[in-house]
C-alpha cells in the first residue's frame, strides 16, 4: 500500500503543480498599452475647435479644423520640461507668429502670444 500511496500523492502533487502553472500563464494576452506621450509631441486643438496644431521632431503646423487649410506652420523649441518656445509664420496674414507655452499636464498647454494674449490648447488623442 505504501506504494501505491506515493504514486497517488505524485499524481496528486503534479496536478497541482499543472493547475499552478495554468494560473500563471493561463489568460489571454492583452495589447500593448500606448506609449505615453512625451513633451508636446503630437496633435494639439484650441479652445474654440477650429485649429488643430500638430508638433513633430521640431516643427508644427496649424490647419483649419473644418476646411483642413493650413494657417500657420514653423518650428519649436523645448526650453525646459514643460516650456516650449514656438517660431513660425501665420500664412493667412503672412506675418511672424510667436508664443511662449507651459504645459500645465499631459494634456494642457497654457500659451501666450508675443503680443500678450493667452490661449489654451488640449492634447487631442
Amino acid at each position: 500500500m505504501t506504494i501505491a500511496r506515493k504514486v497517488l500523492s505524485m499524481g496528486a502533487a503534479g496536478a497541482l503543480m499543472a493547475s499552478l502553472a495554468g494560473c500563471m500563464t493561463g489568460g489571454p494576452e492583452q495589447p500593448p498599452m500606448a506609449a505615453a506621450p512625451k513633451g508636446v509631441e503630437g496633435s494639439w486643438i484650441d479652445a474654440k475647435g477650429t485649429g488643430l496644431s500638430s508638433f513633430t521632431a521640431g516643427t508644427f503646423t496649424t490647419v483649419a479644423t473644418d476646411t483642413g487649410q493650413k494657417l500657420a506652420e514653423g518650428s519649436y523649441t523645448m526650453t525646459g520640461a514643460t516650456s516650449v518656445e514656438i517660431h513660425g509664420t501665420s500664412l493667412i496674414r503672412q506675418t511672424p507668429v510667436s508664443f511662449n507655452c507651459l504645459m500645465i499636464s499631459i494634456s494642457q498647454l497654457n500659451c501666450t502670444s508675443a503680443s500678450g494674449q493667452n490661449f489654451v490648447l488640449t492634447r487631442r488623442t
